[in-house]
């Protein structure tokens, strides 16, 4: 059975604006929820249980992320694939790619859920660690595992529906657990003293949740969606195509991560008050980058689908729309939270010199931070066109490698808080100049086919 049109958004006709902001909305809103939980977390942790507690939180970020995002970038796949299916009117490859996808995350979940517990404390050692956190960052990284296989499994699942244009029921789910997880947050915190374990205890609860209520959509959805578990199994055709793409994908998120890692193990050289700085004012600048990953999201969908229907002039038009809203969500968001940085901060922590270090970061992150979101949505046409590798090549030398260089040669000429953090400035505007270039470089292969429809 076809996918029912009213649940979702037909990317291939009509106009472009108006469909891309319906779309970006609830996965905006989405992100900004999910962002506002995980500051809940810090902000209960930080002051209901001391500065070391926000910072042995906030030192788990990079290698948290190191650990999952090879496996989350075959979401990406995902993703392009389902929306390629959806264009081509394809429901049968639309099954297949779904039964594939899920088993897939089911298998990456459990996978990483291992390595996370058993790896976590030599790695968060090898980063230097400061003394007086590295045991409570042990313990939450070690509760937070046991939950990503759920949280796995919820966002391919939510790639899924995206591809088809429903970016509105991942958004449901996101709040009702998230809520719930503020309400376990404040009782493990607050009331039972449980300090980084209670915080990280509530993630794994609500991201148990959220997976069991995006399945149960799917297992209902009378469509070519429909979750049949006893269909559960891989199609090698589909997995190597979700492999083709997310594989890319995922290997640049792993290869942005590991600079990451190792910009966090020049911070935590700094001492714990820089680190949990870093952890709050990253968190709030993340209310920008959150936003913006939307119209990544709205790139991809897009994208995927009007390649599956054959539509290339579409592709254009949704980057000149995409790169209109890229500029004003920057300008906007981005005063606003150079202008209230002091006050903002000084809901995670009173600690006035955590919140001057928190400062310094934020003013020189936002300054040129369009250079960041140019960065990360411009992939996502690439990767909508079928291309993965000249994303991931981009990412690779002008964000991974530069950083590296950054730190073994200005950074330890000049060590000091503001050379650090000059390193993303000067390897956003690399890396987006080079995803531009690869853009326009796909760009010209898909129209070189000649199969081109024209839109009507």
């Amino acid at each position: 059975m076809a996918y029912t049109r009213a649940m979702d958004q037909d990317m291939c006709s009509g106009p472009l604006l108006k469909k891309i902001v319906l779309f970006s909305l609830p996965i905006m809103a989405m992100n900004l929820l999910q962002l506002l939980f995980n500051a809940a977390d810090m902000v209960v942790v930080g002051r209901y249980s001391g500065s070391d507690a926000l910072a042995a939180v906030g030192a788990t970020g990079a290698l948290i992320n190191l650990l999952i995002n090879l496996f989350m970038g075959l979401s990406v796949g995902t993703s392009v694939v389902v929306a390629q299916d959806y264009g081509a009117r394809d429901d049968e490859g639309i099954a297949k790619s779904v039964h594939t996808s899920i088993a897939v995350s089911l298998v990456s979940g459990l996978f990483v859920c291992v390595v996370g517990i058993a790896f976590c404390a030599p790695m968060l050692r090898l980063m230097g660690t400061p003394e007086n956190i590295i045991g409570l960052s042990d313990l939450y990284m070690r509760i937070y595992f046991i939950g990503v296989p759920a949280s796995m499994v919820y966002n391919f699942a939510a790639a899924v529906l995206r591809a088809v244009g429903d970016s509105r029921h991942p958004m449901y789910y996101l709040v009702i657990t998230g809520a719930m997880n503020v309400l376990m947050n404040l009782l493990f915190v607050i009331v039972f003293d449980m300090s980084v374990a209670g915080v990280a205890l509530a993630t794994v609860i609500s991201q148990y949740l959220s997976m069991g209520l995006i399945l149960l959509f799917l297992v209902r959805s009378p469509n070519s969606i429909r979750l049949d578990f006893r269909k559960l199994g891989i199609d090698l055709a589909k997995l190597k195509s979700v492999v083709r793409i997310g594989l890319p994908a995922g290997l640049q998120n792993t290869l942005f991560s590991i600079s990451n890692v190792l910009i966090q193990s020049a911070i935590n050289s700094f001492g714990s008050a820089l680190v949990a700085a870093n952890s709050a004012s990253g968190n709030i600048e993340g209310f920008l980058g959150t936003t913006i990953n939307a119209y990544y999201n709205a790139a991809i969908t897009f994208t995927g689908q009007n390649m599956g229907a054959k539509k290339y002039s579409r592709i254009d038009r949704t980057a000149k729309v995409c790169t209109l809203l890229i500029v004003i969500t920057w300008i906007v968001l981005g005063s606003l939270i150079v202008l209230f940085s002091g006050p903002m901060l000084g809901i995670y922590t009173s600690d006035p010199q955590v919140i001057e270090l928190g400062m310094t970061r934020t003013r020189i992150m936002m300054c040129v931070y369009v250079s960041c979101a140019i960065m990360n949505v411009y992939p996502g046409f690439t990767r909508g066109m079928g291309y993965s590798i000249l994303p991931m090549i981009c990412t690779l030398a002008g964000a991974c490698l530069l950083r590296m260089v950054w730190l073994w040669t200005i950074f330890a000429r000049f060590p000091t808080v503001p050379i650090l953090y000059a390193c993303y400035p000067v390897t956003w505007t690399v890396s987006g100049i080079g995803q531009l270039a690869s853009f326009f470089y796909a760009r010209k292969k898909v129209r070189a086919r000649g199969d081109m429809v024209e839109d009507t």
